[in-house]
């Protein structure tokens, strides 16, 4: 299958101003039920198309920038939208990177054009609705992981440069200069990772796939712009989810233990303290292909939707998961999670297991 298929989208941008009304749900009635604490799940107003493997980015005016994607499998989208049509993006891609910066404009690069990726790389500016095109990336890369650093900049991870050929190396956009740089490679070729944030600085790299699926894991150190081995998780995973813990730790989740449609319920925490990986609760349910990191809630505890018709919450207190009430009606692949400014989480579009994404989108409120 390539990646055009597991990551099919449609490419646009939700409103907030729109999404507070059209987005607005009555609050669940308060008792002290687990599936009540644990917030519910609402379906919401569709998006204006289907789209799956999007970019998903909240704007400091509180909207959010959905872009790229596919409608279907090779049928994609340069189209960006805030419920009325905002500028398009210079190239259609699809499983691209973007992130916010500290100026408020939002990066967008990389992504597959087809059977491979993309080097090129563009700026979109919310005051003036338009994507600037930018300084290539140095290497074309189709789903790589991207994330902000402390300093502003954004380090940039791993992909495939064609279908079926998976990337160690990185490098780092420069917002100061819209220029990128080479850094250290990793130690292994990886796609379908996670890149966490860690508080001291550095970037925790988990899992992933190139020949084989991949257990080891791997820290960026931003002063040294090198890579590091670190503990091993105990399974081998692609396509699942992480999330930074209140403490520190990094929640790893779900995915697959193999390039097919194998789905793991399984958990780790990893702990930087002592580079190591524990077992932790399992999930509810079985899934894959998920946004890449675990929404953290203003609570402490982190959302998990993707792959599977429920979404839950992981309570660190505990280390358990819990089940939120209301259902999806699919199990929707590739969709993305943005946490709006009042807290909720807006889930929108992805694919079942055909090649059709979905313009639905539903709110999860705590």
């Amino acid at each position: 299958m390539n990646r055009s298929r597991e990551i099919l989208a449609v490419c646009m941008v939700i409103g907030f101003a729109v999404a507070t009304t059209a987005f607005r749900i009555n609050p669940p009635t308060v008792s002290t039920s687990k599936a009540s604490v644990a917030g519910s799940l609402n379906p919401t107003a569709p998006m204006l198309a289907p789209r799956s493997g999007h970019s998903a980015t909240l704007l400091p005016d509180g909207r959010v920038l959905i872009a790229g994607g596919m409608r279907r499998n090779q049928d994609f989208y340069k189209s960006a939208e805030l419920f009325q049509p905002t500028g398009e993006m210079n190239q259609r891609r699809v499983g691209h990177i973007a992130v916010l910066l500290a100026s408020g404009k939002v990066l967008v690069a990389g992504g597959w054009v087809g059977q491979g990726g993309t080097d090129s790389a563009e700026l979109y500016d919310p005051a003036t609705g338009k994507f600037t095109a930018i300084g290539k990336m140095t290497t074309a890369r189709g789903r790589p992981s991207a994330t902000l650093l402390a300093n502003g900049d954004v380090l940039i991870a791993g992909g495939e440069k064609q279908d079926n050929e998976s990337l160690a190396s990185a490098e780092i956009f420069h917002a100061s200069t819209l220029t990128f740089q080479p850094t250290g490679s990793m130690h292994l070729a990886r796609i379908s990772h996670t890149a966490t944030l860690l508080k001291d600085g550095r970037v925790l790299v988990a899992g992933g796939y190139a020949s084989s699926v991949a257990a080891g894991a791997e820290l960026y150190d931003p002063r040294s712009g090198t890579f590091t081995e670190t503990g091993k998780m105990g399974s081998a995973r692609c396509k699942h989810t992480a999330g930074l813990l209140p403490d520190g730790r990094v929640l790893v989740g779900g995915g697959s233990d193999s390039r097919g449609w194998d789905r793991m319920n399984t958990t780790e925490i990893y702990d930087p303290r002592t580079g190591k990986f524990t077992t932790g609760s399992p999930m509810n349910d079985k899934r894959f292909k998920l946004p890449d990191e675990a929404v953290p809630l203003t609570s402490g505890k982190l959302l998990v939707a993707g792959g599977s018709k429920e979404a839950e919450i992981f309570d660190p207190e505990d280390g358990k998961f819990v089940a939120v009430t209301g259902q999806m009606d699919e199990r929707w692949h590739y969709m993305s999670e943005t946490r709006l400014r009042d807290g909720s989480v807006l889930l929108a579009g992805g694919y079942p297991n055909s090649d059709q994404a979905t313009a639905q989108t539903w709110t999860y409120r705590p």
